[in-house]
């Protein structure tokens, strides 16, 4: 993971087009949805992300509302 990025917690609550996922983040982040989508790891091993699954997500300082899913829990 970089160095720059913040990693929170969260659960999957929709499946969008394109792997793009709407995550709700735990309440430590003020319970807030954001887009998320599949790292290229978890898609070149088919990793499979269904609603109600909790994953780990890498945001960046520079753009909170996007996150990229790298972990399924």
């Amino acid at each position: 993971m970089k160095a720059d990025a913040i990693v929170v917690e969260g659960q999957v609550q929709e499946n969008l087009p394109n792997t793009l996922f709407r995550v709700k983040l735990g309440s430590d982040c003020g319970e807030k949805m954001i887009l998320c989508y599949l790292s290229g790891k978890m898609r070149k091993n088919y990793i499979k992300i269904l609603p109600g699954d909790r994953v780990r997500i890498e945001l960046t300082k520079y753009d909170p509302e996007r996150g990229r899913i790298v972990y399924r829990v």
